[in-house]
């Protein structure tokens, strides 16, 4: 980050290749809105560039960047009138995957996927950032600027309507 703030394209260029892949599939997860995940991504690659300085190192970089996409990504769906569903998601499969496999994980994605819908916005977040990119909830409670009792307290709901929608399909990974 401090080549960041020297204006180091080179190091921001880094800094994008590296979290690229990993704000979007946050965002996809947030937002469910293919076209705003590519804008949402810039914004926030933008406030990142414009301002590093306000990277202070209180936090992890992670934590402080998935800050940044949060409040950019509830910003623009607060913009958006209705959500825009990617009808091809589930129907993608993985290159390497045998019949049997892809078959099971399209039908545990499914699951997962239609059962993640019915969460809002902060709950699908607070799922999305504990499993899948593996923050503390004190790093969840930083980007999401909440109490780590609000992130546990969302969690808590999360679970338990994650658990009674995929009774018998998938509730024991939670």
């Amino acid at each position: 980050m401090a080549r960041v703030a020297r204006r180091d394209l080179r190091a921001f260029e880094s800094l994008y290749r590296t979290y690229r892949p990993r704000l979007t599939r946050f965002l996809m997860t947030m937002t469910r809105r293919p076209p705003l995940v590519e804008e949402v991504l810039n914004d926030t690659m933008m406030v990142i560039w414009n301002r590093p300085e306000r990277f202070n190192g209180a936090s992890r970089l992670s934590t402080w960047i998935f800050a940044i996409a949060y409040r950019t990504a509830l910003h623009a769906m607060r913009r958006q009138d209705a959500p825009i569903q990617d009808i091809n998601a589930e129907r993608r499969a993985d290159p390497d995957a045998g019949p049997e496999r892809e078959l099971g994980d399209r039908q545990n994605q499914a699951a997962l996927l239609s059962a993640l819908n019915g969460l809002s916005a902060d709950h699908r977040a607070v799922v999305d950032l504990t499993y899948f990119h593996e923050m503390s909830y004190k790093e969840i409670a930083e980007v999401m600027a909440c109490p780590v009792d609000t992130v546990k307290t969302r969690m808590f709901h999360a679970r338990r309507h994650l658990r009674r929608i995929l009774a018998g399909q998938l509730a024991d990974w939670l």
